[in-house]
This record gives structure tokens, C-alpha cells and sequence, in this order.
């Protein structure tokens, strides 16, 4: 299970011409998941998410988590980011895990995050416009 999360100062996502989830500050997770994921994967990436240090404190520092921070989630599934990019000039979706399979972890994760901070989605399986402002600009990629 993959993560590609961004430091943001606010992020939305639209379907159809209509805005289903926005966040003022806190993290843009875009979310990708393999075939080899299950339950604890997801558990243990929305851990991960949620007590990862990516805010700065009152010195400057990256030492605080999104929940210490006063931040929130915004999750969307993101099929390509299990691609793998390796050789060609075309990614193989080999490992991305099948929709519905994917679909339930991803909502796994997002109710897991849930507990720890406020959480707006993305509609799995749309087709989505992801606006952000990344602030710093500040990205990671966690796997799990």
C-alpha cells in the first residue's frame, strides 16, 4: 500500500462539476493499492499517515503530526501509483490490486484515519480534479 502525501494549505476534489471533499490545511493522500495489501497494510499505513512529522513546530521544525498540527485528510484513491515505471515507455498495472478489492481497503484506511483526525474522500473510481497548494512544497512517499 502506497501513500503520496503533500503538506497542503488547502486541497479539494470535483466530480461532475461538483466539489465532494476540500480541506483547509493538513494533507492531500493520494493512495494506491496493490494486490499484496490487506487489512494490516492499511491499518498500519493510516498509522504511519496520521503520526507522520511533516509540520513545523515553533522552532521551524518538522516535528509535528497532522493531528498536532490541527490539520485534516483528504483521501483519493490513486490507481496509478502502484505502476510499475521501470523500463518502456508505458506502465505495467500488474500489481494494482482489483477495484473492489481496492476499494475496500481504501476505505479501511480512510475509517482508520477517521479515529485520529477529520478525514474528507475522493469518490474510488472517478473521475476526479485534485486541486492543492503544497506548502513548502513538502511531499513524501510512504509504503508499507
Amino acid at each position: 500500500m502506497i501513500a503520496l502525501i503533500q503538506r497542503v494549505t488547502h486541497a479539494s476534489v470535483v466530480v461532475e462539476g461538483e466539489t465532494i471533499g476540500e480541506i483547509e490545511g493538513g494533507l492531500l493522500v493520494l493512495l494506491g493499492v496493490e494486490k499484496s495489501d490487506d487489512s494490516a497494510k492499511a491499518a498500519r499505513l493510516a498509522e504511519r499517515v496520521c503520526h507522520y512529522r511533516v509540520f513545523e513546530d515553533d522552532a521551524g521544525k518538522m516535528n509535528l503530526n497532522v493531528q498536532q498540527a490541527g490539520g485534516q485528510l483528504l483521501v483519493v484513491s490513486q490507481f496509478t501509483l502502484p505502476a510499475d515505471t521501470k523500463k518502456g515507455n508505458r506502465p505495467s498495472f500488474s500489481s494494482s490490486a482489483s477495484g473492489d478489492f481496492a476499494e475496500r481497503l481504501y476505505c479501511e484506511f480512510a475509517s482508520q484515519c477517521e479515529s485520529k483526525v477529520r478525514v474528507e474522500r475522493g469518490s474510488f473510481g472517478a473521475d476526479m480534479k485534485v486541486s492543492l497548494l503544497n506548502d513548502g512544497p513538502v511531499t513524501f512517499w510512504l509504503q508499507v
